[in-house]
């Protein structure tokens, strides 16, 4: 069977399904870039526990995260059915990296995971098993996490980490508030952010990504706080040392709220 790819998407506002835009563009064409999988494993920023838990669910429901948006999107409804089958292979992967993972029973999808799904696989016919981040664990952790699933890759299963490169929601909304289609400031901050990363991934510096903390410029002005960056280091981990790396897409929403996406061949 050929290997799947892993991939991070930053996955936007519900408001990304519905709304003309770039990202939703590149987020519908998801099914046709990539190689059909035969299930799909998703770490969303919106699902956090105690260290990492794994959804077991046969039949997730819908999860409306979100509040003063269109009721259209409080009318969606993605029936993609769990696989217990391959949540308990996950576990036991996890269990021999040394993870600890807990099974979830329950857990319907969130927009960090229904809203790239709905776009790019909307015919909702591929299996989906979700795990969760640890927003008090660091990016090694989540790293550890992606690299003990690389192996699913090989049967076929994409691994998708779904956040944001930056999100400073604060610095959004107050653009949204006064009218500000772009702040300049603000973006050339978003700006060599992104481009550092960008250039340690080429390089293969998977050590200076790791401790991005302290080494990549601007890291408060981009993640006030770092859940939204987490599943990028899922997906990172599940590429594997030998990944070729591809910015798939790179566009911006009033100059500074960044939308790359990398897939990890």
């Amino acid at each position: 069977m050929t290997r799947i790819p892993s991939l991070f998407v930053s996955h936007g506002g519900p408001n990304v399904v519905i709304d003309p835009s770039e990202a939703r563009d590149y987020l519908s064409s998801l099914g046709t870039r990539l190689p059909r999988p035969r299930a799909i494993v998703i770490m969303s920023a919106h699902f956090e526990t105690d260290g990492v838990s794994v959804v077991t669910d046969p039949a997730p429901a819908m999860i409306y995260d979100f509040g003063g948006f269109p009721a259209e999107l409080y009318q969606m409804v993605y029936r993609a059915p769990g696989d217990p089958v391959l949540a308990e292979r996950i576990v036991t992967l996890l269990s021999d990296a040394g993870l600890s993972p807990k099974r979830i029973a329950r857990r319907g999808y969130d927009h960090g995971a229904w809203n790239p799904l709905i776009l790019g696989w909307p015919m909702a016919n591929i299996p989906v098993v979700q795990v969760s981040i640890d927003p008090s664990r660091d990016a090694a952790w989540h790293f550890a996490v992606g690299k003990a699933l690389a192996p699913l890759r090989e049967d076929g299963v994409l691994l998708i980490g779904s956040g944001h490169i930056t999100h400073n929601l604060r610095a959004v909304f107050g653009a949204m508030r006064h009218g500000i289609s772009t702040d300049p400031q603000m973006g050339a901050k978003v700006d060599a952010f992104t481009a550092w990363i960008a250039d340690k991934v080429r390089a293969g510096d998977t050590a200076a990504l790791l401790d991005w903390t302290r080494q990549a410029p601007f890291v408060a002005e981009n993640h006030p706080t770092d859940e939204h960056f987490m599943p990028f280091f899922f997906a990172l981990g599940a590429g594997g040392a030998d990944a070729e790396p591809e910015l798939a897409h790179a566009s911006r929403q009033y100059g500074m709220f960044a939308w790359d996406s990398w897939v990890f061949h």
